[in-house]
């Protein structure tokens, strides 16, 4: 028996008449970026635009825009015209992060189409929660054309603490959350009381436990990068962890082919590092291996400097998805280097997503307890591992009535 071919929220509605027939004779708007494409890679603009009887009077682009030509974090994007439709195409990463009342007034049901990493650092989960908040406020309705969390269903990391809500924090969620788009957006409703007309449109045939691509069709979909450092089906699997490079002076490889697979600085030994982790907690190693590398940045952090580092595998045979733990993996990177090197000045200062007053390595973990942790010379593995197994039995529960697969 084979399995049936997988249908995204997008597909089935550009399938099924009766489906979009509620559409009929409202003004419809899209928010999606350049991953939002059917099976056959039409762009979901294109795909909608073509419908009888749809009208589409605006759409919207989240961080690094609709067309993802921003390749930088925080590279704002601007309004424009769509120069084939004539209709406002507006940035929800730009003078607005949440969308202003004229930008509301430019439609009655708003289309998502976004390809999420299942991350709760990823802004486009922050984009659609402050969509639903907006869309409460005026009576507009939400459908969520759901897609696959291609980083499956197994949870890591640390919740985000009262108080560190930020653009990069939309709500007290583990750092990996195991949801779909469609399953966060119920449970933003939940979670926030929210009285908003939110539909999901749910794929058909996702298996997120499925062999070889654990969340991902692999084989049966193309990858198309939902933003431009966002490569491959690997570098998702290893963004929960890779992404706290961001709040460190380490590089997260961009500016090389294999952006957030990788982390090393100039003046790092790599494989002292990871002989220190290994006797640190080896079990967090587990479910990927991890190579030591030079390369090169030719932009963003230590351009045209070597660096020695690691590259993460997660792409063959020793992979082993439910062993994989990429956030513990990446905080015993950082506790190994302050164990080698008490001074080494690993926290990266710096303006990160608007937010002035406090560490990026903190906004991103939702809390200061991770970099505690890293700096207290006494703080041990077990003493991280029993903190985060609470949040993560807690969101496991919590997040149980939203599953739709």
């Amino acid at each position: 028996m084979t399995n049936a071919p997988i249908a995204l929220g997008l597909d089935r509605l550009l399938a099924d008449a009766d489906l979009r027939r509620p559409l009929i004779g409202r003004r419809v708007a899209l928010l999606a970026h350049p991953a939002s494409v059917a099976a056959d890679l039409t762009h979901a603009l294109d795909a909608l635009a073509a419908l009888p009887g749809l009208k589409l009077t605006a759409a919207f682009g989240p961080q690094h825009g609709l067309r993802g030509d921003k390749q930088d974090n925080m590279a704002e994007s601007p309004d424009f015209i769509d120069p084939r439709r004539g209709i406002p195409v507006f940035s929800l990463y730009g003078d607005a992060r949440r969308p202003t009342e004229a930008m509301l007034d430019a439609f009655d049901v708003l289309l998502v189409d976004l390809q999420d990493l299942g991350c709760r650092i990823y802004t486009f989960i922050t984009t659609l929660r402050y969509m639903l908040e907006a869309a409460a406020r005026r009576g507009k309705a939400v459908w969520v054309l759901d897609r696959p969390n291609p980083a499956g269903r197994p949870v890591e990391g640390l919740t985000l603490r009262p108080g560190w809500e930020s653009f990069v924090g939309a709500g007290p969620l583990p750092m990996r959350h195991g949801l779909t788009l469609g399953e966060l957006s119920r449970w933003f409703v939940a979670e926030f009381r929210l009285d908003v007309d939110c539909r999901v449109i749910p794929m058909r045939g996702w298996r997120p436990d499925g062999a070889p691509g654990f969340g991902w069709p692999l084989g049966e979909r193309a990858w198309v990068n939902p933003s431009p450092n966002a490569p491959n089906l690997f570098m998702a699997r290893c963004y929960a962890g890779t992404v706290m490079l961001e709040g460190t002076t380490l590089s997260e490889g961009r500016g090389t082919t294999r952006p957030l697979e990788l982390f090393g600085a100039p003046d790092i030994d790599a494989r002292a590092v990871i002989a220190e982790m290994r006797r640190l907690a080896p079990g967090w190693l587990a479910g990927c291996r991890l190579r030591d590398v030079w390369f090169e940045p030719t932009f963003h952090k230590h351009t045209g400097k070597p660096c020695n580092g690691a590259q993460i595998h997660v792409e063959d045979g020793g992979y082993r998805h439910r062993e994989f733990r990429p956030w513990r993996l990446m905080a015993l990177v950082f506790k190994a280097i302050r164990r080698l090197h008490p001074d080494y000045p690993l926290w990266r200062d710096f303006v990160y997503e608007y937010e002035r007053d406090r560490l990026a390595i903190d906004l991103i973990n939702g809390s200061d307890l991770l970099r505690a942790w890293v700096d207290d010379p006494a703080a041990t593995p077990a003493d991280l591992d029993r903190l985060a197994a609470r949040d993560e039995a807690d969101w496991l529960e919590a997040r149980r009535e939203h599953l739709l697969y």
